[in-house]
């Protein structure tokens, strides 16, 4: 019997056996095409799936979704921003399967707390800052997911006085200033020549001006958002991954000083927040939790 864990990101699709332990093996990724992404992501389960019996699969989604619907519209994918029923999809494929579903930022928290950072850590946030910015909360020691499952969509928390246009059709939202995606497109606004947002770290590893000012207009965003969450979560530890989050001090230090200048109420004074130490990409970790508990209940 087989466990499989399916992340569907903004850019990429993964899927991973999943252990009992929740440690993954013959992890599969593949860029989203955009004319067939189902028949992409299709092939990529079926890849690893091989021909075992797979009994529960956990599905975790760029949202928006609509989980009681098992429907996904992530803002990335064209095909299925109007809504793509994930969770039919992969039933008809995997018949004899429970399958469970969340948006990516409840894996991800869910995937801190059971063996990352949040482990222990009664209230807390998770945040993902790679292509887009994601997130999930833990209250009171659970993952919390709201009316329609989209409970702690962070990346559109508003920043102050940004009015940056967003994909979700909104302004200032601290995805479209604070990504990895949004600070080259910054960037290169001002003359920067790199493509990626491993180039940008490394060019303001070398102290270029421009790419020190996309992470410090980055950081200090991701550090307001954290400050405004902290403030409305009572949260007492944050933890942060994905591949932008990587970036090192140029970004950590105003993100950190953005902490210091606007978390200021007693209850927030004492906030921790940490880069992730989970290296597979915790959503598909996440994903994997979600089916393993799936499938031992």
């Amino acid at each position: 019997m087989t466990v499989l864990a399916l992340d569907i990101g903004a850019t990429k699709f993964a899927v991973a056996v999943v252990e009992s332990d929740f440690r993954l093996r013959d992890v599969r990724r593949a860029a989203v095409t955009a004319d067939d992404p189902w028949a992409q992501c299709r092939a990529l389960l079926l890849a690893v799936a091989g021909d075992k019996l797979v009994t529960a699969i956990g599905i975790g989604s760029a949202g928006p979704i609509e989980v009681a619907d098992g429907v996904a519209s992530p803002l990335n994918i064209p095909r299925w921003r109007d809504g793509f029923a994930i969770v039919e999809h992969v039933r008809t494929l995997f018949p004899a399967a429970v399958v469970r579903f969340a948006i990516d930022g409840a894996c991800l928290a869910l995937a801190e707390h059971r063996i990352g950072g949040l482990r222990g850590v009664r209230n807390g946030l998770a945040l993902t800052v790679s292509s887009g910015v994601g997130g999930g909360i833990i209250a009171d020691g659970r993952v919390l997911l709201g009316r329609t499952g989209n409970a702690g969509h962070l990346g559109h928390i508003v920043v102050p006085g940004d009015d940056t246009p967003c994909a979700c059709g909104g302004f200032g939202c601290v995805e479209a200033v604070a990504s990895g995606m949004s600070s080259v497109r910054w960037a290169r606004g001002r003359g920067w020549s790199g493509e990626t947002g491993i180039e940008l770290a490394e060019a303001a590893g070398r102290s270029d001006p421009i790419a020190l000012d996309a992470l410090a207009r980055a950081g200090t965003a991701l550090g307001q958002a954290i400050s405004s969450a902290s403030a409305l979560l009572d949260v007492d530890r944050v933890v942060i991954g994905g591949g932008f989050a990587h970036s090192g001090a140029p970004l950590w230090h105003p993100l950190r000083a953005a902490v210091d200048r606007h978390a200021r109420l007693a209850f927030t004074r004492g906030l921790t927040v940490e880069l992730s130490a989970l290296s597979e990409g915790a959503t598909l970790v996440g994903a994997g939790v979600l089916a393993v508990e799936a499938a031992s209940n």
